[in-house]
C-alpha cells in the first residue's frame, strides 16, 4: 500500500498552486493512462520508464486505461514494449474493450467508423444491415459520405456510440482532433445523444478496476486530461494526479474545474511506502 505524501516540483515549473498535497491517502491501485502522460507516438516521456519501475516495486495494483481508438490492443503493446515499457497485455483496459463488450451484450451490428488498425478488436462482430453507429478515431474515415451514411443510421432510429468524445490528442510536435468534434456534429445534426463507453464515464474507470476488489477511494488516476482523466475518475470518488506533458496546457484548470487536484510537471517519480 502506498502512502502518497507530496508532489515534487519539476523543472521550470513555477506556479507554486500547481503542487496539491494528498497526505494521508491510502492507495491499493494504480490507474495511468497511456498517450500524453507516458509516451507521445513512439517515443517515452521522460523519465516514465524509470518512475514505472519504482512504482511496481510497490505493493500496488497497476491498469494502464486508454482512450486510443486507432490501433487495437495487440498493436498497442508492441509500441508499448518497443518503446522499452515492459507492460502486460492483462494491465491494459481500453475504451475498444469496453465498446465491445457493450455491442455484445445489447446484439448491435454496427456500422464501425474506426480505423482499420483497431478492427482486429471487433473480430467476429456482425456488421451487415447496421442497426447502431459506432465512432472513434478515424481520420480516413472523417469525410463527408460517411458521415452521411452515420447521420442517416441515426435519424432513423439506431444509436451514436461514441468510444470516447476527447476534443484533440496530443501528437509528437502538435494537437491533433480526436473523435469528439465528429460525435457532437451527429449529435447536433440529429437532436440526439451520444452514448460514451470510454473516459470519462464511470462505468469505465469502475470497470479497469474491479479484479482488484478495492474501494474507489483506494484508487487513484494519473493522466494528462483534466476532464476525461482527472474529472471522470474524481467523480467515482478516486484520486487524481494531473501531469502536464500532453493534452493539459493548464494553469487555471485545476482552479477553475478541479481545485482538489495534484498537478504535476511529468509523470511522478515520487511514490513512497508506509
Amino acid at each position: 500500500m502506498l502512502l502518497l505524501k507530496r508532489c515534487i516540483k519539476f523543472g521550470s515549473l513555477k506556479t507554486n498552486k500547481c503542487i496539491r498535497t494528498m497526505s494521508g491517502s491510502k492507495i491499493k491501485t494504480v490507474l495511468i493512462d497511456l498517450s500524453g502522460t507516458i509516451h507521445i507516438d513512439d517515443q517515452e516521456i521522460h523519465n516514465s520508464k524509470d518512475s514505472l519501475k519504482r512504482l511496481r516495486s510497490q505493493n500496488v495494483n497497476v491498469k494502464y486505461v486508454t482512450n486510443t481508438t486507432k490501433e487495437s490492443k495487440k498493436c498497442l503493446l508492441n509500441k508499448l514494449n518497443g518503446i522499452g515499457f515492459d507492460i502486460k497485455p492483462s494491465e491494459i483496459f481500453t475504451s475498444l474493450t469496453a465498446a465491445r463488450e457493450l455491442i455484445e451484450k445489447i446484439g448491435l451490428r454496427p456500422l464501425m467508423i474506426v480505423d482499420d488498425r483497431a478492427l482486429e478488436d471487433f473480430e467476429g462482430i456482425q456488421t451487415d444491415n447496421p442497426n447502431a453507429v459506432l465512432i472513434g478515431l478515424a481520420p480516413d474515415k472523417f469525410n463527408y459520405k460517411t458521415m452521411n451514411t452515420a447521420f442517416r443510421l441515426i435519424q432513423d432510429g439506431c444509436p451514436l456510440i461514441a468510444i470516447h468524445k476527447a476534443r484533440y490528442y496530443k501528437k509528437t510536435d502538435e494537437l491533433a482532433l480526436g473523435p469528439g468534434p465528429f460525435v457532437t456534429a451527429l449529435e447536433y445534426a440529429t437532436d440526439t445523444t451520444s452514448h460514451i463507453v470510454g473516459k470519462p464515464e464511470a462505468s469505465f474507470f469502475l470497470s479497469s478496476v474491479e479484479e482488484f476488489n478495492c474501494q474507489p477511494e483506494e484508487c487513484v488516476m494519473i493522466g494528462d486530461d483534466v476532464r476525461d482523466d482527472i474529472g471522470g475518475a474524481q467523480k467515482t470518488g478516486m484520486l487524481g494526479i494531473l501531469v502536464r506533458t500532453g493534452n493539459t496546457d493548464v494553469i487555471q484548470a485545476w482552479d477553475a474545474y478541479l481545485p482538489t487536484v495534484t498537478i504535476c510537471r511529468g509523470f511522478p517519480p515520487w511514490w513512497l511506502p508506509n
